[in-house]
């Protein structure tokens, strides 16, 4: 018999009926999770075929509505909207009255705070930013992966608790970020997990280039101990050609890119640049090595091999 003790229904925050705006792939994983938790969703709104498909996978009879109806029906809203609609929709949200005092009213941008609900604010909403660290398909895995799945909250010190206990419910993790640090800490998830996305799919179109048959059956080892090297050791976890400073085959490198896949060459620059950067401030990158190195990523030729010797891993 398990002798874990739970937790008693009666310490749990007020059931609340929830309402999405705008069913793209984040709103309504969010609003099933919260319904695992107990809380009831009533009213979603979405415009397009794609989004009514989701609504009607993830929240099977919730019905759709348009989005002053689904705030008409909601205690806790949800406005899962791209970044530069979200302002506008706000705006015309409180302007038009659909807007309760005492309604919550949370968005899922990265890059905004609660400043960009201020219109809401005014008409008595209670703003919240709970934006989910996470990569959303559309489909039921978006539910089990916001398990331990950490969220950017930004709210008003009365409402801390409020967010705090929206996000547990959801599974995820708080990580307060500062009303002005909203963008720096969006952008820095983009770099990281946007251009991901980029790199490997470049990466796979090279090999089946170059006749690799299966690029992520090679790619996913190779990739899975990259990022768990950098998540645990930063740029200790550096290696390869820039980071040994092996300038000549960075050359060849560029020269294959030119000849088979042009548009990947700035990006390749780009990156071989910054890795340079960041090996030689951490002392990965020998400096007598590093003049050839960066002369190649600026489009010069480099000397014959071996000129300087070199030592560490291959590949």
């Amino acid at each position: 018999m398990s002798t874990v003790q739970q937790p008693d229904p009666r310490d749990r925050p007020a059931r609340l009926t929830v309402g999405v705006v705008g069913a793209g792939r984040v709103g309504p994983a969010l609003a099933a999770s919260l319904q695992l938790a107990g809380h009831r969703p009533v009213a979603v709104s979405g415009v397009s075929d794609a989004s009514r498909r989701r609504a009607a996978l993830l929240l099977p009879d919730v019905p759709l509505v348009r989005p002053a109806e689904v705030l008409e029906r909601s205690d806790l809203v949800l406005l899962t909207v791209p970044d530069d609609v979200l302002p506008g929709l706000v705006e015309g949200l409180a302007e038009t009255g659909a807007v309760r005092p005492g309604q919550l009213l949370v968005h899922t941008s990265g890059r905004y705070g609660t400043r960009v609900l201020d219109p809401a604010l005014r008409a008595g909403a209670l703003p919240l930013a709970l934006h989910p660290a996470m990569t959303f398909t559309g489909t039921p895995v978006d539910v089990q992966r916001l398990a331990g799945c950490s969220f950017g909250v930004t709210a008003p010190e009365e409402l801390r608790l409020a967010a705090e206990a929206l996000v547990i419910e959801m599974g995820g993790e708080p990580e307060w970020i500062a009303e002005e640090s909203r963008p720096l800490y969006h952008a820095a998830l983009a770099l990281g997990a946007n251009h991901l996305v980029t790199l490997v799919a470049q990466s796979m179109e090279l090999l089946r280039a170059a006749g690799v048959e299966a690029p992520d059956r090679m790619l996913g080892p190779l990739l899975g101990a990259a990022l768990d090297n950098a998540l645990r050791s930063g740029d200790a976890a550096l290696t390869g050609p820039v980071a040994r400073g092996d300038a000549g085959t960075v050359a060849a490198h560029v020269s294959e890119l030119r000849r088979h896949a042009p548009q990947a060459v700035d990006g390749y620059l780009a990156m071989a640049r910054a890795t340079a950067d960041r090996a030689l401030a951490h002392g990965l990158l020998k400096p007598e090595l590093a003049e050839d190195l960066l002369g190649v990523l600026s489009g010069e030729t480099p000397g014959p091999p071996g000129t300087h010797g070199t030592e560490g891993d291959a590949g």
